[in-house]
């Protein structure tokens, strides 16, 4: 049974890994790239410092949300590296209550790098979520919005 969009949140994030569904998440933090700059002095020249770019970095995403029946396909995930490491593409779609897309990326070789499930204490009324970070080589299309 397909999860519905909670009408009280504005924004949800379906993460796909190699077309297999892994939920909607509350929350994506971590969308970012960054390109290290190397500073270059030409002799002679005092009206600037060259900039060369070196390296593109791209940082984790995190994930969060309340436990879903999805939580299976993330932890079938996880131990499926067990058997060897594969680095699939993923693609995180940020929805709409309504289900439409606003924006999507593209992830080139995706590699789940840290779960944290909840803590369950009777004592606390808090909600029971879950954060996956994954780690990626890049952003790649989307396949458009």
């Amino acid at each position: 049974m397909p999860q519905q969009p909670d009408p009280a949140s504005t924004v949800f994030f379906k993460l796909t890994i190699d077309g297999e569904d892994l939920g909607v998440f509350n929350s994506c933090d971590g969308l970012s790239s960054e390109v290290e700059v190397e500073q270059r002095r030409e002799g002679g020249n005092n009206g600037f410092v060259w900039q060369l770019p070196t390296r593109v970095t791209f940082s984790t995403i995190r994930l969060t949300r309340p436990l879903t029946p999805e939580t299976a396909n993330v932890a079938a995930w996880i131990s499926s590296l067990a058997t060897g490491i594969t680095r699939p593409t993923a693609q995180i779609a940020a929805l709409r209550a309504d289900g439409s897309i606003v924006a999507q990326w593209g992830l080139v070789e995706v590699l789940p790098v840290r779960w944290t499930g909840p803590t369950l204490d009777p004592a606390s009324p808090a909600v029971a979520t879950e954060t996956l970070e994954i780690a990626h080589h890049g952003f790649t299309d989307a396949g458009g919005a």
